[in-house]
């Protein structure tokens, strides 16, 4: 019987801290990382820089024949390479922020990113983050997470991140940005952000990284073993 790459789907709210969890078990357990968040932000940013409409379906198809989104790890940190640019720092950022969920709402745009997700997935033991890997783009993951958090601790956590890079930014602005994206990704029609059936919750309110990402070793190591049988 041939043994299948052993897929973890880290799936949540924005601000969540799923990206942090995700690198860290991937790291500890040698599994590619595979930030999806990461692609619509960079198709975001793309979008942004392009001036692209999203109300013009010709143009957008277009731009993502364009789009080549690429992971590079250096120096033990990834990068995120669009057409071999690195844009790590300016897909965080709050222009791309503003609009990530619109952009991630189209049809046109998941399907290419579900399309690049699963072929990054069908060759190696992966860990992705996002808001539908769990059902979605890999609906039969051996691990399911489904990370939240009290919306005022994802919003001081998002400001203190974004101050620390020098963003010129309020608490507020950060708190209202959350509450908009939490919205557009949990009604939008195109994969909307929904918990698995079979995902296990994890509320990182009142946890630190480490505690985080012994809760998640111990869920992945209970499938390890049983794929080894």
């Amino acid at each position: 019987m041939t043994k299948r790459n052993i897929i973890i789907a880290i799936d949540g709210y924005s601000s969540c801290g799923k990206s942090t969890v995700a690198k860290a078990l991937a790291n500890k357990l040698h599994y590619v990382y595979v930030d999806s968040g990461a692609m619509y932000r960079t198709v975001t940013l793309y979008f942004l820089r392009n001036n692209i409409n999203l109300e013009d379906d010709s143009k957008i198809s277009k731009a993502l024949e364009d789009i080549h989104i690429d992971f590079h790890k250096e120096h033990g940190i990834t990068k995120v390479l669009l057409n071999e640019e690195d844009v790590s720092e300016e897909i965080r950022q709050m222009p791309v922020s503003e609009n990530v969920s619109a952009v991630s709402a189209i049809k046109a745009v998941r399907k290419a990113m579900v399309k690049q997700q699963q072929k990054m997935g069908a060759r190696k033991n992966v860990v992705m983050d996002g808001r539908d890997i769990g059902t979605a783009v890999f609906p039969d993951a051996q691990v399911k997470i489904f990370m939240t958090a009290d919306p005022k601790v994802r919003a001081e956590r998002r400001y203190l991140e974004l101050k620390n890079k020098g963003e010129n930014i309020t608490l507020e602005e950060v708190f209202e940005n959350i509450a908009h994206r939490d919205y557009q990704d949990t009604t939008r029609k195109e994969s909307p952000l929904i918990r698995a059936e079979d995902a296990i919750i994890l509320d990182n309110t009142n946890m630190t990284e480490e505690e985080q990402l012994a809760f998640v070793s111990d869920k992945v190591s209970v499938i390890a073993e049983k794929q080894e049988k």
